[in-house]
């Protein structure tokens, strides 16, 4: 397993701003947590690739949050690819993740020595994106096609279409064996603030955006996955040239999963009883199977 040291960044994010080009962003580098993560299930080499690039995602949209409580989860569901289901989620600096596929499938495609793309990954589907508020109890979601080169393209159309604002994502990962790391960067053009409400259309020419967006779009694949090169050294490396360039704390992250007896037995509850006597076994128990931590538990209702 790849070590996490106090001098490195992995498994960390962090969040910086550029006020005078009235942009913002995240960069994160998984290491331990991507491969605790991961090692749940047995993944074949593409679709671990496929989940680790998923979640660093999560993590880089996830850190956008600022409310106590609030999540962000990222869901493809498709038809005719190898990979059907794919779920990630983030709650405070808590990665999970887990994804669905079709071993038949996964095994033909690599006969074939196909291009693992979107389309072969997905077939046809959408990217559903959605943030929940625990603080105010709203939820905001947008869908978007499973298009484009990879998940970041599909992001970056997200923001596009749902929050119409100029969005940037760089993602790399390295996996060999177990060892498995990602690193990733999201840049945002915010010309009103947070709140603001100006239109796509009248920002993605602005010079300011343009600017910032070649700046973040130099970043190498080997400076993401680099354990050497700290996460405040890139941000140097990309904008040391700016008038201004404000870092906040880094915020670590760790594997989450709320696979408790106590949080099934609360969804179970919600279950009439005629269910509920279908699922029990001769025991008496409800055996539930966590499709982010593979344990089965037998919940007691």
């Amino acid at each position: 397993m790849i070590e996490r040291r106090d001098d490195t960044g992995f498994d960390r994010v962090l969040a910086f701003s550029l006020p005078a080009r009235h942009a913002r962003g995240r960069i994160v580098r998984l290491g331990p947590v991507l491969e605790t993560i991961l090692s749940a299930h047995d993944y074949p080499d593409l679709v671990k690739h496929l989940l680790a690039e998923a979640l660093v995602l999560t993590a880089l949209m996830g850190s956008l949050l600022k409310e106590e409580g609030a999540q962000l989860t990222v869901q493809a569901q498709a038809e005719g690819g190898l990979v059907d289901m794919l779920v990630c989620d983030y709650r405070e600096g808590e990665l999970r993740g887990y994804v669905h596929y079709d071993a038949d499938k996964l095994a033909a495609l690599e006969a074939a020595d196909g291009q693992a793309d979107l389309a072969a990954l997905f077939g046809t589907g959408y990217l559903a994106i959605t943030f929940d508020l625990a603080v105010t109890g709203k939820r905001y979601q947008g869908v978007v096609p499973l298009e484009g080169a990879s998940l970041s393209e599909a992001c970056e159309a997200y923001f596009a279409q749902s929050e119409q604002v100029p969005t940037l994502l760089r993602v790399a990962v390295r996996s060999h064996g177990d060892r498995c790391m990602g690193g990733g960067m999201l840049v945002q053009f915010l010309p009103d603030g947070e709140e603001g409400q100006a239109r796509l259309h009248a920002q993605e020419d602005h010079p300011d955006w343009e600017h910032v967006a070649v700046m973040a779009g130099s970043v190498q694949r080997e400076e993401l996955l680099d354990p050497v090169l700290t996460l405040e050294q890139l941000l140097w490396r990309l904008f040391h040239e700016e008038e201004e360039v404000r870092v906040e704390p880094l915020v670590l992250l760790e594997r989450g999963c709320r696979c408790t007896i106590e949080h099934y037995q609360t969804i179970l509850g919600r279950f009439p009883e005629d269910q509920l006597a279908d699922l029990r076994e001769a025991d008496g128990m409800v055996p539930v199977d966590c499709a982010f931590c593979s344990k089965v538990l037998r919940i007691p209702v």
